[in-house]
């Protein structure tokens, strides 16, 4: 009975121990968060640690909106963004296990219609490849963001989009093909991929205030973008992701991504049930392509991996010999990241809505630190100089190339000469007006930039969206003496009037 009861006191010491240590632990990671936070500027932020099954920690911070009083709540609505894309990862899961489809089927027994430039890799490209940016071809990110079209259109023009590798041969982040998978799971499973992540996601797990578009969030607790323009940090208009849905256009609350933090980490089970079969689970986090870390996240400048891949849906490394899945979003004036550490059934989220703020890697690696692995690197500090540093080089590259303009040059025709239309048949259309003596150049009647002469033929100005930065546009004459061409950004589109 004695030897009972001093079992029964040791074990209420340690519990009381471990309560006491873990109350410390989420103390120190509240502190900083909150000091992280400003030190980077954030108007507003949200983040959730869980663990083990259970919730450690979740908090909002900070204001919706600069200016107002409108304070974030654990039911804020931000943009997920492309950590809407291991949730896409899932739903072609569940249709795998239904027998609708294996990983490795042609896109084309299931989506006929999706046609790429290369007729080899037509044929070729598998499911699996949708989910992990190797298929050869190059960003296309174009098509979403200076044109306003359907994502039907989009995956049309991907026909005309050269290939910038051979398929599988290297790595390349690509969001269209994400739309590409959404709409095998639309052919697979008979629903739009807005309703099917819906009832098959969003229901099952409770997350009652997450919603698959921009479109369909309510407005009033959304959090606003926030970008930097000329020194100052302000309110910008929401980059709406739509387009390509199932790339990144989810938004959520950090309650109900605790939820889906939960139930990834537990083999997608969840109080009903599981999302998808223990084995279909294991190779979604399966690497599957090697990623040249260095070239993706200035913040592997500092961790220093050995290895980095990319699964179906996630991003990995090793961190203090430790696996880590993780995936950032960003949309113009709006972050998030989703990051576990599964050995410890750990998961971090976090939302934010300032610009590429990369105070959710220091709370990342900050909180797999405090809550398993130990350390007391101040991992924020240490991004902060890192961005202060890449922005400072940014400063002196402009400066650089401000130097570089010849000055005391003329235009080779009149300004109303440059005036008309231009077209490319990817890109679109180019309208170049006069305004001010300065030449308006608007792209599919849906972005425009002002103007005015750089040096010889070459006119640069900032765009009417300012947090879009400069645009550059180029005009080339013909042996007639007559502009024939722009060069803008980089796109060249032929004049046609």
């Amino acid at each position: 009975m004695k030897k009972t009861l001093t079992l029964l006191f040791l074990l209420m010491g340690s519990l009381s121990l471990f309560a006491q240590n873990l109350t410390q632990q989420i103390q120190a990671f509240d502190s900083y968060a909150e000091k992280a936070m400003q030190s980077w500027q954030m108007p507003g932020m949200a983040v959730a640690v869980v663990k083990d099954g259970q919730i450690l920690f979740k908090k909002a911070y900070g204001v919706r909106q600069l200016g107002t009083t409108n304070t974030v709540n654990t039911q804020t609505q931000f943009a997920c963004a492309s950590t809407t894309k291991a949730m896409t990862a899932v739903c072609m899961a569940m249709l795998i296990d239904e027998g609708k489809a294996n990983w490795d089927d042609p896109v084309s027994k299931h989506l006929p219609e999706f046609l790429l430039y290369d007729p080899y890799v037509t044929r070729d490209l598998k499911i699996r490849d949708l989910f992990t940016h190797n298929s050869g071809v190059g960003n296309a990110d174009f098509l979403w963001t200076i044109m306003d079209v359907s994502g039907e259109e989009v995956l049309r023009k991907m026909q005309q989009v050269a290939p910038s590798y051979p398929l599988r041969a290297s790595f390349i982040y690509q969001n269209i093909f994400y739309l590409a998978a959404g709409k095998v799971i639309e052919k697979l499973s008979g629903q739009k991929w807005e309703a099917f992540i819906q009832a098959r996601i969003f229901k099952p797990l409770g997350m009652n205030s997450t919603y698959p578009t921009l479109k369909s969030t309510p407005t009033a607790n959304l959090s606003q973008p926030h970008f930097r323009v000329n020194g100052s940090i302000k309110v910008i208009e929401a980059n709406s992701a739509d387009q390509i849905g199932p790339a990144g256009s989810v938004h959520s609350c950090i309650d109900d991504m605790s939820k889906w933090m939960l139930c990834m980490l537990d083999s997608s089970k969840y109080a009903g049930g599981r999302l998808v079969e223990p084995h279909t689970w294991v190779e979604l986090f399966r690497p599957q392509v090697l990623v040249p870390a260095d070239q993706f996240y200035p913040t592997m400048q500092l961790i220093k991996p050995n290895w980095t891949t990319y699964a179906l849906g996630w991003f990995q490394h090793d961190y203090k010999g430790k696996k880590i899945n993780y995936h950032t979003g960003s949309l113009a004036g709006e972050i998030a990241m989703h990051a576990q550490l599964p050995e410890a059934k750990l998961g971090i989220y976090v939302f934010g809505n300032f610009d590429h703020a990369e105070v959710r890697h220091a709370l990342v690696y900050k909180a797999f630190d405090i809550f398993f692995l130990g350390g007391n690197r101040d991992w924020n500090a240490e991004f902060l100089t890192l961005y202060k540093g890449i922005q400072d080089q940014a400063d002196k590259d402009e400066a650089a190339f401000k130097a570089k303009q010849i000055p005391n040059t003329q235009p080779t025709k009149r300004l109303t000469e440059y005036v008309g239309k231009y077209t490319h048949p990817l890109y679109g259309e180019a309208v170049v007006a006069l305004d001010d003596n300065k030449l308006v150049v608007t792209l599919n009647q849906f972005i425009s930039a002002k103007l005015g002469h750089w040096h010889y033929d070459t006119f640069r100005g900032p765009y009417a969206q300012d947090w879009y930065g400069q645009a550059m546009g180029t005009f080339s004459l013909n042996v007639e003496g007559k502009v024939e061409k722009l060069t803008y950004e980089g796109m060249e589109f032929i004049r046609f009037n």
